[in-house]
């Protein structure tokens, strides 16, 4: 398969988890491989909330992996820092862990940053905990693209950020209750706001956001200002079972969807892009014109590749 896809979000892959302390180069090779395999071109390698420590050690662990690893340079073309400026708020949080999630702030923005060494392209934060959105003006002087994402801000609040930078909202109709008001909500206010240039990004598996919901939001917001991500975690590429991944022992079902044992939410994804494209294209009835906008240009465009 000729590689093309490009995905902006991808916490681990193959068997093989970016969060996971004890990640060896092996392993990390290993991802990339089969990454490769399954058609993906370029991927955004994806760091999620814990305490800042953690992880700065886990990016630079990243870091340093690449360097000694041809593939990797190609495949993995920076970094998405999912977290910790994320909303405390039972919903919102997701499976984001509770202890880790703190306000942004430019000095703890900065040493994410470093740890880097320059490779971050994107940033998901809650504008609404974004103190008179600093940190986002920060990141966008510095060249970082900013999403919003796990969070519930007013809608004056997101219109707000929007001046101050926000150009994306990291994976729309989730990170969020799955019981909200039924108008007033986040996934309103945030296609309310695509005029103004914010781009949903979406995970298309039917179960993060169901078919025909998904089907309303492209063509509402259209699909030419709207991503497709994949928020693939370790178990992707694996097919259907039991794993363990930091803190989660996770339940991978045959719609590749990775649940916490109880059933009660999502812990992201074991999606592969080929299947994306099936879903895009059967489910959806997308042209290939359509599908290549949504998981080649658009992500393309927006990280500047």
């Amino acid at each position: 398969m000729t590689p093309q896809y490009i995905d902006l979000q991808v916490n681990g892959y193959g068997g093989h988890d970016y969060n996971q302390e004890g990640l060896t180069a092996e392993q990390f090779h290993t991802s990339c491989e089969l990454l490769r395999e399954h058609g993906v071109a370029k991927i955004l390698a994806t760091i999620t909330t814990e305490k800042l420590d953690v992880m700065c050690r886990r990016l630079q662990r990243i870091v340093d992996y690449r360097k000694a690893d041809k593939l990797a340079q190609e495949i993995i073309v920076g970094f998405h820092i999912e977290g910790p400026f994320i909303s405390p708020e039972t919903g919102y949080v997701g499976a984001h862990p509770k202890d880790s999630v703190q306000p942004a702030t430019v000095d703890a923005m900065k040493r994410l940053l470093d740890a880097t060494d320059g490779m971050t392209r994107l940033v998901t934060l809650a504008p609404e905990h974004d103190a008179g959105f600093a940190t986002t003006k920060f990141l966008r002087k510095s060249g970082v693209v900013v999403s919003a994402g796990h969070c519930n801000p007013t809608v004056e609040q997101l219109s707000a950020s929007i001046d101050a930078g926000i150009t994306l909202f990291t994976h729309l109709g989730n990170g969020c209750p799955m019981q909200m008001h039924r108008h007033d909500n986040i996934i309103q206010r945030a296609l309310s706001l695509v005029d103004r240039g914010l781009m949903p990004m979406f995970i298309a598996d039917g179960a993060h956001v169901p078919f025909v919901a998904l089907g309303n939001y492209l063509k509402l917001a259209g699909v030419e200002r709207c991503i497709v991500v994949t928020d693939a975690v370790a178990p992707a590429g694996k097919g259907p079972g039991k794993y363990t991944m930091g803190r989660w022992e996770l339940v991978i079902g045959e719609d590749l969807v990775a649940r916490a044992p109880d059933g009660s939410h999502f812990v992201g994804s074991a999606l592969m892009m080929p299947r994306v494209v099936d879903n895009l294209k059967q489910k959806l009835g997308l042209s290939d014109a359509q599908v290549r906008t949504l998981i080649v240009d658009n992500p393309k465009k927006v990280v500047g590749l």
